[in-house]
């Protein structure tokens, strides 16, 4: 630890440093110097066994997103202080960032008013919609070498084979073949024509989420972002979505179109969430039982379009 400190920051000396337990992915740690500022620094496992498909160089994803998003104007991204890949001092890739001031939206919700979370969840609307002023050329996940794609479809198509490999892999019960599920997006083809690659934080949960003075202030874990469409914020899914960011995204009406690729980004996390609890080992099945009606919900939806 004290090597690695001391190479990011020759003229500073660190005092105290604690691991933060939030994270899946990485270790994270909070680093204090003796002039009182902080810093984070994530170290990315050497191993990455607990891992899907679609979760490939995360960390290396996450400093690319970082850097896109730093002039963001309504919401602060940590600035990326350090970024070292060479494993001289450490076994995994890791980075050092601002630390950020603030507490998660899901740490603190329990405690605020009706009003207090309609006028966050509608900053976070606004938010989205900014994000979203970030335009890309292709789309695909952002770690360096990324396979790209010229279409909207592709990428969808892509992340939903990996997906479904995932959840065969551990013997997932789905209710819907993939033979059925890849005739059925096929059909949908076309809803997925005529938009344009932009940036998507990809994981705006409640946990990377950050609030102070009863503002957002800050978002964290950029490490799922990708160039794709705005209506894949996690804000938009079925079981997060509400009036309040809606009215602060600006739109609360959709194109058939546009419905038909909310539900199919449903599709893909609810799949996700189904699968990954046997890859990280949850103690039980309880993530699976919560999220596989909503999975039920937008597939059948799906259907009726």
């Amino acid at each position: 630890m004290k090597k690695i400190i001391q190479n990011a920051f020759p003229e500073k000396e660190m005092t105290s440093y604690a691991e933060l337990s939030e994270g899946l992915c990485n270790i994270a740690y909070r680093i204090e110097f003796s002039d009182g500022e902080k810093s984070i620094l994530k170290i990315a496992p050497r191993f990455n066994h607990t891992l899907l498909r679609n979760e490939k160089c995360l960390m290396n994803a996450e400093v690319n997103a970082m850097k896109l998003a730093e002039n963001i104007s309504s919401v602060r991204t940590a600035k990326v202080q350090y970024y070292d890949t060479s494993k001289t001092l450490c076994t995994g890739d890791y980075f050092i960032m601002e630390c950020l001031e603030g507490e998660s939206l899901v740490s603190i919700q329990e405690k605020l008013s009706d009003e207090e979370k309609a006028a966050i969840y509608s900053e976070i609307g606004g938010i989205v919609r900014d994000i979203a002023k970030i335009k890309g050329d292709r789309f695909g996940q952002l770690y360096d070498g990324a396979e790209s794609f010229d279409k909207l479809y592709e990428l969808v198509n892509m992340l939903i084979r990996n997906v479904l490999a995932d959840a065969s892999e551990k013997d997932i019960l789905i209710g819907v073949s993939p033979e059925e599920i890849f005739s059925l997006l096929e059909a949908h083809k076309a809803a997925f024509e005529d938009v344009s690659p932009v940036l998507v934080h990809y994981d705006l949960w409640e946990g990377n989420i950050f609030v102070k003075d009863g503002h957002v202030c800050a978002l964290i874990d950029w490490e799922r972002a990708l160039w794709g469409d705005v209506l894949m914020e996690d804000r938009f899914r079925r079981h997060s979505v509400n009036d309040s960011f809606l009215r602060g995204f600006g739109q609360t009406e959709f194109s058939v179109s546009e419905r038909i690729r909310i539900l199919w980004y449903d599709i893909i996390l609810y799949l996700t969430m189904m699968t990954e609890g046997r890859f990280r080992e949850y103690p039980d099945d309880s993530q699976y039982r919560w999220i596989k009606p909503y999975f039920d919900l937008s597939w059948s939806e799906l259907m009726s379009m």
